[in-house]
């Protein structure tokens, strides 16, 4: 049996500094007998340069067609799209692991069925124990949090710490954290190293007692745990009079605060607005909006994706490249998540499509020809995809 051939191409979508595979994920899936083609230039932009590669047993190639070509397996961090030449550019009857967010990528998931390629979504990964080293979305989702915190202390024109000085005692920023996930617990903890007092919102009162372990108060909100949050235990989208709830308790804090640090996202769909712009105009002048849910279009309506902007004396920042930013351990941790998925994938060396394992199951959007991802498959054929 020839070894497993993993490709690793470069990034194309734009402001990608990140990198699928570092050296030594290389270097632990060559132990392992897989066989690893790298385009050169790969990981430049993450700080890992092609002799690191090398030393780690890769083998690189000049371009993205030739990595195409001999991968049997190809992962990247986002999807097809049209700068690497979509699906097409895979070979028939392979397969690509990487982000592919099937549901809102429904032309590119046809397209890989067409081709007849094995696709796997890392945001997939289901939270179980034993997918834990997997779980790219907490990866990625730790170091958002603390790149949130560390904005909000920049464009604060305030101290975060209290500072006693001779001039007066200034006293700490109040920072609010709306979603107490992994990334809103990352905030949490970040602000609160920097020296600030926070708060933190989260429907799902479940999540109370790690806020209050990081030393920060929860605002409560009496809701019933069902309608709070979904079986994996991520927030879901709420009901009407539930919403109208939120809207009014969120409201009144970030009128009291200095900054507000936004993480809600609901899978697969836009993120939910959380601060109207009303809410903006009662914010104190100076004070700071960092909307983690920018990418998928803000929980505050005055997000502006991908800009810092001001809105009535409040700056509102947008980024979209949090993860890019960090494009060094966000690639480090990536690149861990994958090397063990593909080694659940693949445990003696071939790729090993097993539906009995919940980790593959859940994470294969089309093989055979077929979307196997039930909710795409619903949503195409709904909308009238094949």
């Amino acid at each position: 049996m020839s070894a497993l051939k993993i490709g690793v191409p470069i990034e194309t979508q734009a402001n990608e500094k990140r990198v699928a595979l570092t050296p030594e994920g290389v270097k632990s899936l060559v132990e392992k007998k897989f066989e690893v083609i790298v385009q050169k230039g790969a990981g430049v932009k993450s700080g890992n340069a092609d002799e690191a590669y090398q030393t780690s047993g890769a083998t690189l190639a000049d371009s993205a067609e030739a990595v195409y070509a001999a991968a049997d397996l190809v992962v990247k961090v986002n999807g097809p799209n049209d700068a690497d030449g979509g699906a097409d550019a895979l070979r028939q009857g392979g397969a690509i692991l990487s982000f592919l967010f099937p549901t809102a990528n429904q032309k590119t998931v046809q397209a890989l069925a067409a081709r007849n390629v094995d696709s796997f979504a890392m945001e997939l990964i289901p939270r179980i124990t034993r997918a834990q080293s997997m779980d790219a979305l907490s990866s990625m989702s730790t170091i958002a949090g603390y790149r949130g915190a560390l904005l909000a202390a920049t464009h604060l024109p305030k101290f975060f710490p209290m500072f006693m000085t001779a001039a007066g005692t200034l006293p700490p920023a109040r920072v609010f954290v709306i979603g107490a996930g992994v990334a809103g617990l990352q905030a949490i903890a970040t602000c609160k190293r920097l020296g600030a007092i926070v708060e933190a919102f989260d429907v799902r009162p479940a999540v109370k007692e790690q806020v209050e372990s990081l030393g920060a108060r929860f605002v409560e909100i009496d809701l019933k745990m069902d309608d709070a949050e979904d079986a994996s235990g991520y927030a879901k989208e709420v009901s009407g009079d539930t919403h109208l709830k939120e809207l009014e308790l969120i409201g009144k804090r970030v009128a009291k605060v200095d900054a507000v640090i936004t993480t809600a996202l609901i899978p697969g769909r836009p993120a939910p607005v959380l601060i109207t712009k009303d809410m903006v105009k009662h914010m104190a002048l100076g004070s700071v909006i960092v909307d983690l849910a920018a990418p998928a279009g803000g929980n505050c309506e005055a997000t502006v994706p991908g800009q810092i902007v001001t809105v009535d004396g409040v700056t509102i920042v947008g980024s979209t490249t949090l993860l890019s930013d960090m494009a060094a351990d966000a690639s480090r941790m990536y690149s861990k998540n994958i090397t063990e998925f593909l080694l659940n994938l693949a445990p003696e060396g071939e790729i090993k499509i097993d539906m009995e394992d919940q980790i593959i199951r859940e994470t294969l959007v089309t093989h055979e020809g077929k979307v196997t991802h039930e909710p795409t498959r619903m949503a195409l054929e709904k909308g009238g995809g094949a």
